[in-house]
């Protein structure tokens, strides 16, 4: 047996273990999967808000550049004309998070389309013309040294463990399966132009490009107007606003000259020119203001002079669009949170965050929006990602797989454990048996002996040892009987020969074949019959069963000092009760089911003691179920126990049944 339990435990350490493995790195699999799913719809929230800030650059970079003049416009797309109507739409498309456009002139002066009579008769806010106007004078205290480099927050320039396990670990397993990451990602390096354009304006965008001061505020007090000697150096497209090296500042009325001189030679190129100017429109750039208004603006450099156009960015109001347009409405909303951060050179300036509260996050996605919003960066937050639909069912799968595999092992260790007690049952039954065949032969050769030397003095003396011979073959051909009968039992060829009766018959066969025993162990046979219809039963069977118990009540009861033995019987519903009671030393608790196994004895002193075979009540219990009927054994509340069978009636004529 200590062979078998290490071949046992080597088994379940040889499944447990990849078994194990297997379920480990399927559910780490999952886990990717899931953090994989996030990721997808994450970047994909990303990429809905990036092609939302590509539609404002898109926008922008299509306007004409006459199209921030006040009063009549010209020119709504590039190098075309418009009338009233997109004059009127570039004033009023201006969402809840744009100020309001305006263009910062050379000299430094202000012109807006919220400016001039025809802007003032439709209603134009003078208080947005008066924050524009003091936006403009900041930006001319920033236009020269300025750059559109603006780094993210710091609070997300650096990443966990954790964090980068969870971002990093599905890319790589998943997503650069099937798509270079890297190259989509240096491919959003900016939205819109990465590089300054040249395009060709007619000679009226041009004139009224250059002549802005009639329609301009003049530059404020104080602040120089800027010359270049060099137009190309406004081809690098990196400095924010930043002014060629060369540019030295001149007094406005020296200004105011130079602007009427331009003015006459620029209309006498144009009426040279009739197909146009070429102006160099470099791409779109940010510069703070104050950390809650950014200038978006772009550079048109022509005839000399730079020219910045945009707008004013609210970045309070444009961070609540953000969230309220994109997120909030999102089932994800549910389960991660989302944080948008204005940063300046690093530095943070403003923060929003919305969706579900994160305490732990195991997955984190970092996102900084290319230029001109490169001041603007996303992180998305989840504790957990949210289970995949086939978790449930691997839970489900894991959990039987788990419990077949337990079961399983415990089945073939109790099988095992079954058999190889069978067998030393069946080896001990051999030993018994031979012993049991042995003492009755012996007893039946000894007293014929006695009956040949004539040691019967006695008729009587001579006929005890007659019935005694008799009792003892009895008993022998009781013990063969047994045997052949299980024999017949176990391969289902034992046939029933029902026969109908009441259970007297019985009972006086068995009271007869058991007398002698019964007389010379000094037992008390009492009987209580109750009144029984007849019914069909095996009469050869019942009364081998009647035998059995009684014999079996005779073995164990012999040292007791009371010796009785009772048989009851009872008409029940549907069937009949007969009950075998004795007054001997009872039956452990826990072997009051195993005593109907083949083999089976109770583990004791007293079994110890006496000699059986361990078949008669496990022939007793198959041939009551051979009829269709049960049996039981329970302890009485005094001493001994009752072993109680119960057998079904039958109002039908014998039949002969086989097993």
């Amino acid at each position: 047996m200590t062979r078998f339990r290490i071949l046992i435990a080597v088994f379940f350490l040889a499944l447990s273990i990849p078994l194990t493995f297997f379920v480990w790195r399927t559910y780490r699999g999952l886990e990717q999967e899931e953090t994989a799913t996030l990721q997808f719809f994450a970047a994909t929230l990303f990429d809905e808000m990036e092609s939302a800030l590509a539609e404002i650059v898109r926008r922008e970079e299509s306007r004409a550049i006459d199209a921030y003049a006040p009063g009549k416009f010209t020119g709504a797309g590039r190098g075309g004309t418009c009338g009233e109507d997109s004059s009127s739409q570039l004033r009023h498309e201006a969402a809840g998070y744009i100020l309001g456009y305006f263009q910062n002139n050379p000299d430094g002066s202000f012109q807006s389309p919220l400016t001039g009579a025809e802007a003032d008769s439709e209603g134009a806010s003078s208080n947005t013309v008066d924050l524009l106007r003091r936006a403009n004078a900041v930006f001319n205290t920033k236009r020269v040294g300025a750059t559109d480099s603006m780094g993210p927050p710091a609070s997300f320039a650096r990443k966990t463990a954790i964090d980068k396990q969870a971002e990093e670990a599905p890319r790589a397993s998943l997503a650069d399966r099937y798509l270079d990451t890297s190259r989509l990602q240096r491919s959003k390096s900016a939205l819109g132009q990465q590089a300054a354009r040249y395009e060709r304006v007619a000679p009226r965008q041009a004139i009224a490009l250059s002549e802005k001061k009639t329609a301009a505020e003049k530059p404020p007090p104080g602040v120089a107007s800027f010359r270049s000697r060099s137009p190309e150096s406004a081809d690098a497209p990196a400095p924010a606003a930043a002014e060629p090296a060369s540019a030295e500042p001149v007094s406005p009325a020296d200004d105011e000259n130079q602007r009427r001189i331009a003015g006459k030679s620029l209309r006498s190129e144009a009426e040279r020119s009739p197909s146009g100017f070429q102006v160099e429109v470099a791409p779109l750039q940010a510069v703070f203001i104050d950390g809650q208004q950014i200038y978006v603006f772009r550079r048109i450099m022509f005839n000399g002079q730079i020219y910045r156009q945009g707008f004013v960015l609210k970045v309070r109001e444009f961070l609540t669009h953000l969230i309220e347009t994109y997120f909030v409405a999102q089932p994800m909303a549910r389960f991660t949170r989302l944080r948008l951060q204005v940063a300046e050179s690093g530095r943070v300036a403003d923060t929003l965050a919305a969706g579900a509260p994160v305490g732990q996050p195991s997955f984190v996605l970092d996102r900084t929006f290319p230029s001109p919003f490169g001041f603007l960066s996303a992180q998305l937050i989840c504790d957990a990602p949210p289970p995949a639909a086939s978790r449930q069912i691997l839970n489900v799968m894991v959990a039987v797989l788990t419990g077949i595999f337990v079961i399983g092992t415990a089945a073939i260790y109790k099988s095992v454990l079954t058999v190889v007690e069978h067998s030393r049952r069946r080896s001990q039954f051999v030993s018994a048996v031979t012993h049991e065949l042995k003492t009755p032969l012996t007893n039946i050769r000894m007293y014929i002996e006695m009956l040949e030397q004539g040691m019967a003095r006695t008729p009587e003396k001579e006929s005890e040892y007659y019935r005694i011979v008799n009792s003892e073959g009895d008993r022998l051909s009781r013990l063969i009987n047994n045997v052949l009968e299980l024999s017949k039992l176990e391969r289902r060829q034992r046939v029933l020969e029902k026969q109908l009766g009441d259970l007297s018959e019985v009972i006086a066969a068995a009271r007869e074949a058991m007398q002698v025993k019964l007389d010379l162990e000094g037992f008390e046979l009492e009987l209580d019959l109750g009144r029984l219809t007849p019914f069909a039963y095996d009469r050869e069977a019942m009364v081998q069963i009647m035998i059995n118990l009684i014999e079996n009540s005779v073995k164990f009861g012999g040292s007791e000092a009371q010796k009785r033995i009772t048989i009851r019987t009872r008409p029940v519903a549907r069937g009949v009760s007969i009950s075998v009671s004795d007054t001997g030393p009872g039956i452990p608790r826990g072997a009051l089911k195993k005593i109907f196994e083949e083999f089976y004895r109770v583990d004791n002193s007293l079994t110890r003691t006496t000699r059986g075979t361990g078949i008669g009540l496990a022939l007793v219990k198959k041939l009551v179920q051979l009829m269709g009927g049960t049996v039981a054994a329970g302890n009485n509340s005094g001493p001994g126990c009752t072993i109680t069978i119960f057998l079904p009636t039958e109002s039908t004529a014998p039949a002969e049944e086989g097993v």
